[in-house]
């Protein structure tokens, strides 16, 4: 796993790299979480959408409302980019969409978009 530092804005952006899936689990999700904190002090993460195991992104397995309640526990705002095209689901749909709304958590489809994003929200 590689972790790139950016700072936009006057944040600091934690950028998460590697050739495999490190989200696997809510644990691997807060061990993540605070690597990135004690190695950087960043509290704002990027990551790949395929750095998460499949799981994530069928709801009902609850695995997605796991890792955002982790994070969430633990100050984390976090940007997931990707195609999100191919997923079909309503229930996920639905989630991307009010998560976008919000302030913490964003699905957006490249990695310099999902960096601005971290940068502009307070």
């Amino acid at each position: 796993m590689k972790i790139e530092l950016l700072h936009r804005h006057g944040k600091d952006i934690a950028v998460i790299s590697s050739d495999e899936k490190i989200i696997t689990d809510p644990q691997s999700a807060l061990e993540l979480a605070m690597t990135v904190r004690y190695e950087t002090g960043a509290t704002r993460i990027v990551l790949d959408k395929a750095l998460f195991f499949q799981d994530f992104f069928i709801l009902s397995t609850g695995l997605a409302g796991e890792v955002l309640q982790k994070w969430t526990n633990y100050c984390v705002k976090a940007a997931i980019y990707g195609d999100f095209s191919r997923y079909t689901s309503k229930p996920l749909q639905d989630f991307i969409y009010e998560s976008n709304r919000g302030t913490d958590f964003f699905f957006l489809s490249s990695r310099e978009e999902a960096v601005e994003k971290l940068a502009q929200i307070p």
